[in-house]
């Protein structure tokens, strides 16, 4: 017998417990690790591979998944691979958005015409943007015209485009004998002509490198001031050339709709009371044939424009009227007179700015901008106008008028040093240190920061491929569009496959890094995601969006930029957003009623981080065919 008040020997616990076991009820335990084990078990079966492939209609009407690739499955594959967990949170009934009228197909809503005529035709301010009030915006979708199929893959695409894509045949009448664009069939076809190339854009290009270097890669940037189908741009990246082409949307139908189309940089513009929506020495090289740009009024303003545009050492390139005006006035149906006194006038104004005119021969003229401004400088003691602008900054370009000053290149030690930095020559202007980063400007923005970045670019498109296997896919996609640059680490890190970006610097940005990304050899523009783009419905095959919508919070609706995204995506084309977690699950439940399927995944460092993906192909549908004008051969 057990003596004292000891520990209890373990059967004697077990009597007494025994009848405590007996009222336990194990059913529920047991249904509750069942299913713990069968959520287990399912994770892991869905890691492993289930895909999910989303139907859209292709454009030649079948069934087909909705495209891009993860993982092997056929197109997009939105399988949770990369998912974020969105069980626990509540996403709100998507709002159906409807389509547009089929006269929408090729609204630009700032450059609408209807809009336009009621501003002032003086200097053609009317053919600037003016964008619509809140109240005028359109809550829909804007559709493609029928018929609408994917445009050819580069380099196939700079000779041909589908008729029902743009279905206007005025430029096949209005330029016939200038080679510019003709229709065979189904098809236009591009031969590469222009009012000033009717031989070609290449032979033209000759001429053109047997005056400046256009082989050494000193020349990266350009700029065509009314490109027409853009076809000088197009024909100069075989030398690895980028050029951003504008014309304004004018009786020239669709011209920068049918450059797009091409696969060549392109944005709807024009020279009238704004500055262009570039930086401060931008450009390498700028370019107008027969553009129709009066250089030689408004106290030479729109050359006094290019000037702050163009680099130092920068070229200007001009071809027809008034260049060789002896041989060619008759044709032009222009006086002698009147055509010396306009060449005259703009020579003037070239030497007012310090260009030296370096050739002129045949139909071409080439002025080039100086290294520095330090003789310039000098000069203002004689020659009064135009004077340099004071306080002013040079890259400010959103909205900004133009001014009759010269804008000042940053000051040097020596007549010989090139303001601002002198640039590598193409590739290595690519990766190297740009000059305003290597000066301190941006603020707070250093070389190993640059260096960074660039790395980090190459990762994330390293995982975006991963996610999205088409990214690999050569012809897949050609114009990208990414919505909040930076540095341009992104466009920098696609730069051997064969698609051009184009960076945009949003006006909210805490930082104006335009300057740098030209200078590393990229083109971009400014742009305010509260308004709409500058360009065509249907323009870009991929957009990016890097915490647009976390910039943008709290300045206009979110439902509006994303409609804007929609009109300016091509049918079947790929949207990636970068945002945090949060802010993708809104946008996730609009665009769930905008006809795109989509799928949220994880940051490529972890699915612990907050930052996500949310990845979206756009489906294919058109406007119905409502007797839509057909090619009916050639013209």
């Amino acid at each position: 017998m057990r003596m004292g008040g000891g520990p209890k020997p373990y059967s004697d616990v077990w009597k007494l417990c025994q009848p405590c076991w007996k009222r336990i009820n194990f059913v529920p335990l047991v249904v509750v690790a069942m299913f713990c084990s069968a959520s287990y078990l399912l994770g892991i079966w869905q890691h492993i591979g289930a895909p999910t492939v989303l139907t859209a209609i292709s454009c030649d009407g079948k069934a087909t998944d909705a495209s891009l690739v993860v993982g092997g499955a056929p197109m997009l594959d939105f399988a949770a691979h990369h998912a974020a967990d969105e069980s626990d949170v509540a996403i709100p009934a998507a709002r159906e958005f409807t389509a547009c009228d089929a006269k929408y197909s090729e609204y630009t809503p700032c450059e609408d015409r209807d809009r336009s005529l009621r501003f002032d035709r003086d200097r053609l301010i009317y053919r600037e943007r003016h964008c619509p009030e809140k109240g005028e915006l359109l809550k829909c979708l804007v559709p493609a015209p029928a018929g609408y199929r994917n445009p050819f893959p580069w380099p196939a695409s700079r000779d041909a485009a589908w008729f029902a894509n743009v279905p206007h045949r005025e430029l096949t009448v209005e330029k016939a004998v200038q080679n510019w664009i003709r229709v065979d069939g189904d098809k236009f076809l591009f031969p590469g002509g222009g009012t000033m190339f009717p031989d070609g854009a290449d032979a033209y290009i000759e001429d053109i490198d047997r005056l400046i270097p256009l082989r050494d890669g000193s020349i990266r940037t350009a700029i065509d001031t009314g490109c027409g189908v853009a076809s000088w741009g197009a024909y100069l990246l075989s030398r690895n050339i980028l050029t951003m082409s504008f014309a304004p949307r004018d009786s020239h139908e669709a011209q920068v709709q049918f450059a797009l189309e091409r696969g060549v940089p392109a944005m709807i513009g024009v020279l009238a009371s704004n500055r262009l929506p570039y930086p401060s020495r931008a450009f390498d090289m700028a370019h107008c044939s027969r553009c129709l740009i009066p250089w030689h009024l408004y106290d030479g303003q729109y050359l006094i424009e290019v000037d702050r545009v163009l680099r130092p050492g920068g070229y200007w390139i001009l071809s027809g009227p008034p260049i060789n005006w002896k041989r060619q006035w008759k044709g032009w149906k222009r006086t002698e007179a009147d055509l010396s006194a306009e060449q005259s006038a703009i020579e003037a104004v070239a030497r007012s700015l310090c260009w030296k005119k370096l050739k002129e021969k045949g139909d071409i003229a080439v002025w080039q901008k100086p290294a520095n401004h330090i003789h310039c400088k000098a000069s203002r003691k004689v020659i009064k106008s135009p004077q340099f602008c004071q306080a002013q900054n040079p890259d400010a370009a959103w909205y900004t008028k133009m001014e009759t000053c010269i804008t000042p290149l940053p000051e040097v030690a020596g007549i010989r040093e090139i303001a601002g930095g002198e640039l590598k020559k193409w590739p290595e202007r690519l990766t190297a240190v740009p000059p305003r980063i290597a000066s301190g400007s941006p603020d707070g923005v250093t070389p190993e920061t640059f260096r960074q970045d660039t790395e980090l670019w190459k990762k994330r498109l390293g995982y975006y491929k991963t996610v999205i296997n088409q990214l690999e896919q050569k012809g897949r996609y050609r114009n990208l569009l990414d919505m909040n640059a930076k540095f341009g680490g992104f466009a920098a890190a696609l730069i051997d496959d064969p698609v051009w970006v184009m960076n945009v610097v949003p006006t909210a940005a805490n930082t104006n890094t335009l300057g740098v990304i030209y200078e590393r050899g990229l083109i971009g523009t400014y742009q305010d995601w509260c308004e709409a783009m500058s360009t065509y419905p249907r323009t870009y095959d991929l957009l990016h969006a890097d915490r647009v919508f976390s910039l943008y919070k709290g300045r206009c609706e979110m439902e509006d930029i994303l409609l804007e995204m929609d009109r300016i995506l091509r049918p079947e084309g790929t949207v990636i957003v970068r945002d945090d977690v949060d802010v993708l699950i809104k946008i996730k439940s609009v665009t769930d009623g905008m006809r795109w399927d989509s799928q949220i995944a994880d940051h490529e460092d972890s699915p612990h981080q907050r930052e996500k993906l949310l990845v979206v192909v756009k489906t294919y549908w058109t406007a119905p065919d409502q007797n839509q004008e057909q090619p009916h051969g050639s013209a």
